[in-house]
């Protein structure tokens, strides 16, 4: 991500999108191919290399290629694309594997992804290729070197840190504490002067973007368990108990794309971040048997649709917050606050989740069996603390403008 901000603001977005894209393939492609475990996993991380330059580089092109009025539905079109797939994806990949095998999962993808790259990259090197006209870029090279290693940094000590929360023994403090050191002056560097403050204007939008994020993600990593577990459901429909959701997304990204809310911008990500922190402090309630388990799948609707207000609106205001040739700069921190505030609240939910007797369902057939084994009071104690985060969230909301005149 780092690499693709600092490509996309001195040479323009074409080059990291393509090469983003190029090396998506190629890590579908090893994966597909791949002969043993190691090799898989290599052909994965190429993947994901490939999809960090993708999401910054594109939002570059966003900024570059459409005019500030139009954003907003960009955004809501970004959602729409992700539902989709997450709908007809698990489906689509089950009949693969069935008919085909696994490994056509992968190879099939990279086919699909030719037409529209064929599409879209002569209108991208028309509208968005180069480096913004008219700047000059002053940075030494040394600096986009240093923002490297502090990525790597950051890559390190978020590993580190998810590694010790994942055994709480006295010999998991070593790597704790080796990935703080590592962690913090990394990401100090990296993200916007000010956001762990939550300065006004960019640093908190940035902040906000991981706030929402973590809080959310990490607390519906542990639903589908809390159901299985404490309610009996099988894995499936555990799942299905969420796929929903995803529409509501949608639907809340679109929302925030009209026109006519644009001058209540702040107050609906206020409204979404409030409905994110409800529907998770609503969720431990199925723990108690005569809360019908289908309450759940409504409050988290409810969650998803702020969600869907919130994600897309930070993603808005980086554009307008940013100067042109910084864009690929900010993006990048966007998405890093994003994927690290995941990794982090996770672990800390996670280690929570052992510390208070949590456990794991092996198999759909020793649901019951694993209800035994997880300590309800555990996922409460993922759950409120994340409501909480979600709760400063909808405070951060209030400064993500500069200060008025």
């Amino acid at each position: 991500m780092v690499l693709a901000g600092q490509w996309s603001d001195r040479r323009g977005p074409l080059g990291p999108l393509g090469s983003g894209i190029a090396a998506f393939g190629a890590g579908l492609v090893v994966a597909g191919t791949a002969g043993g475990m190691w090799v898989f996993i290599l052909g994965r991380a190429v993947q994901g290399l490939g999809g960090g330059l993708v999401i910054v580089a594109l939002y570059v092109v966003v900024g570059r290629a459409y005019p500030e009025r139009l954003r907003p539905a960009i955004m809501a079109a970004f959602a729409a694309c992700w539902v989709l797939p997450s709908v007809v994806g698990p489906l689509a990949a089950g009949a693969v594997t069935e008919h085909l095998g696994w490994r056509w999962v992968f190879l099939g993808i990279p086919v699909l992804v030719v037409l529209p790259l064929a599409l879209a990259l002569p209108q991208i090197r028309v509208r968005a290729g180069g480096p913004v006209p008219g700047t000059v870029d002053s940075r030494p090279r040394t600096d986009g070197r240093r923002r490297i290693r502090l990525a790597l940094g950051i890559s390190c000590g978020a590993g580190l840190l998810q590694y010790a929360a994942q055994d709480l023994r006295p010999l998991s403090v070593l790597p704790g504490v080796l990935g703080l050191a590592l962690l913090v002056p990394a990401v100090l560097g990296l993200l916007p002067r000010g956001t762990w403050r939550a300065a006004r204007g960019l640093p908190s939008v940035v902040l906000l973007r991981g706030v929402a994020a973590g809080a959310f993600i990490s607390a519906e990593s542990f639903v589908p368990l809390m159901l299985v577990t404490q309610r009996g459901l099988s894995p499936t429909l555990a799942g299905f108990s969420l796929a929903a959701s995803g529409a509501t997304w949608a639907l809340g990204s679109w929302v925030q794309s009209r026109p006519r809310v644009e001058p209540y911008r702040e107050r609906l990500m206020t409204s979404g971040m409030v409905l994110v922190a409800l529907s998770i402090a609503a969720a431990p309630a199925v723990l108690l048997h005569s809360v019908p388990v289908w309450t759940l799948a409504v409050a988290w609707g409810f969650g998803c649709f702020g969600m869907g207000l919130v994600i897309a609106s930070t993603s808005v205001l980086l554009l307008r917050l940013s100067a042109p040739e910084e864009a690929g700069t900010n993006s990048a921190a966007l998405q890093m606050s994003d994927g690290l505030a995941n990794v982090l609240l996770l672990a800390a939910g996670g280690a929570a989740f052992a510390a208070l007797g949590g456990g794991a369902v092996a198999h759909a057939g020793t649901a019951v069996e694993g209800a035994s084994s997880s300590h309800p009071a555990a996922f409460a104690v993922v759950f409120l603390p994340m409501a909480a985060v979600a709760l400063f969230g909808a405070w951060v909301t209030t400064r993500v403008h500069e200060r008025r005149q």
